[in-house]
């Protein structure tokens, strides 16, 4: 049977569409090989967001070379955001690469692996959703990106927005649901932006209220969302909607106005900060996560404390920040010299950490003695885990084996995707600890989620 390895980098999108190649591979008779060298088939899905996600796809396909030439009936594809509309480059600089894919363009990779192994690959191209699931799943809406950012290559890898109708979200959910899912996040280089392109028109509270009548998933998450396209109704309906986690996504960026303007972001500090506070006053218990970019080209130290100022008046329960890294292509690359240095990058870096680590820490140790619902999604280390509605990480009973749980409560040992009742003993600035005091089973949010336990 031949057999195949998918490797993958960079954003959830690009984790999806994985799981969406796997299925094909797994439904054409292809199985899973740990070790990329001695897979028949190696796919490569990659990312050109930052620098080192990049360098480290290029050096995948290095050390893939010796194997293809040693074994040269083997097919070797890359796709994702690496591969734009124009690639002579790329076949010049890695010839031992089969197939050049951008991303979505599943059937370019499935139908070269079905003439090298005499499979088909036409059947499983109409229905590519992940046949063993986890169960929290991740579900692509709208596909690239209008919003053209100075420093972002997306959506000139990825296309203009294109979102999926309502009818086909939904039919997808309850297929993965019948296979397991209690939990789905909706994802979009823009998800706020869904529906804009469908006729009759329709937005992400339509789908959310669609998706929510889908029986057996019992949490429904979504991003990655914009602040000027996270409308008044798509807040109330997450406040509203009781299978919608309060856990908004709302990058900033930058905390300065001359810098977000830079970036083309379309709009303020100011605007943004009143974005926050309509969320916070409308989402009892909301945790808030961003994106910020530190070193972006002409940015001063004055103006990188608005940023810093920004976040320590917000606040934010997660921040995913990154230094700029020049990406060609994008306008930022063409007209804005990349003039930061590299030390003060990293120093910049270094202090939004050390804030945020502070910050979390403080947010995090408000939980100790509440007690929250939690979805068990995992193990780690021999330790049963999962996350509460908030998204915040939960570890269950972790000073003790497992074994001694039955003496340690009243409630059996959980299974994976069951929701259940922690009490937080422990709290650190990136995790929660706590002991289960209840098991529902898979009762749903209006048995566990909502009534019994606060938002955390």
């Amino acid at each position: 049977m031949p057999t195949y390895h998918v490797w993958t980098v960079g954003c959830q999108m690009n984790k999806s569409d994985s799981e969406r190649l796997t299925a094909g591979l797994e439904v054409m008779g292809l199985e899973a090989c740990e070790a990329p060298e001695h897979a028949d088939v190696v796919v490569l899905n990659t990312c050109v967001v930052r620098q080192a996600a990049e360098d480290t796809a290029t050096g995948m396909l290095g050390k893939l070379k010796p194997a293809k030439v040693a074994h040269p009936e083997r097919v070797i594809a890359v796709m994702g955001c690496m591969v734009g509309p124009k690639h002579d480059d790329l076949k010049r600089r890695f010839p031992q690469v089969d197939v050049w894919a951008r991303p979505q363009q599943f059937e370019l990779v499935l139908r070269a692996v079905g003439e090298r192994f005499d499979r088909d690959a036409e059947g499983c191209l109409s229905n590519l959703v992940p046949v063993s699931p986890h169960v929290t799943s991740l579900l692509p809406i709208v596909h690239g990106c209008d919003k053209f950012c100075t420093f972002c290559i997306i959506p000139y890898r990825r296309g203009r927005e294109t979102s999926r109708t309502v009818k086909d979200v939904v039919r997808e959910t309850a297929l993965l649901a019948e296979r397991g899912v209690k939990e789905v996040t909706l994802l979009g280089q823009n998800v706020d932006s869904y529906g804009h392109d469908l006729r009759p028109r329709q937005d992400l509270a339509d789908l959310l209220e669609a998706v929510q009548r889908v029986e057996g998933i019992e949490r429904i998450r979504f991003l990655t969302s914009h602040p000027n396209d996270m409308s008044t109704r798509i807040i109330q309906a997450v406040r509203d909607l009781p299978k919608v986690c309060e856990n908004v996504n709302l990058p900033f960026q930058a905390g300065d106005d001359k810098v977000l303007a830079d970036m083309r972001r379309g709009y303020t500090r100011g605007q943004y900060l009143d974005k926050v506070a309509e969320v916070r006053e409308t989402i009892p218990g909301v945790t808030l996560t961003t994106d910020l970019i530190v070193g972006f080209p002409g940015e001063s130290a004055q103006e990188f404390e608005h940023s810093l100022e920004l976040l320590e008046g917000v606040r934010f329960d997660k921040v995913h920040a990154a230094m700029y890294s020049e990406r060609p292509g994008t306008v930022a690359s063409r007209k804005m010299p990349d003039d930061v240095p590299m030390a003060e990058k990293k120093r910049r870096l270094a202090a939004v950490n050390e804030l945020q680590e502070d910050a979390q820490a403080r947010l995090n140790s408000k939980y100790v003695g509440q007690d929250c619902a939690v979805l068990i999604d995992g193990m780690s280390k021999g330790r049963r885990q999962g996350r509460t509605r908030g998204d915040k990480l939960v570890y269950i009973n972790p000073d003790l084996p497992g074994q001694d749980f039955a003496a340690r409560s009243s409630c059996r040992d959980p299974e994976v995707g069951e929701t259940v009742l922690v009490n937080i003993t422990r709290a650190s600035p990136w995790s929660l600890e706590g002991a289960v005091t209840e098991c529902e089973g898979a009762s749903g949010p209006s048995a566990t989620d909502r009534a019994k336990a606060p938002v955390a």
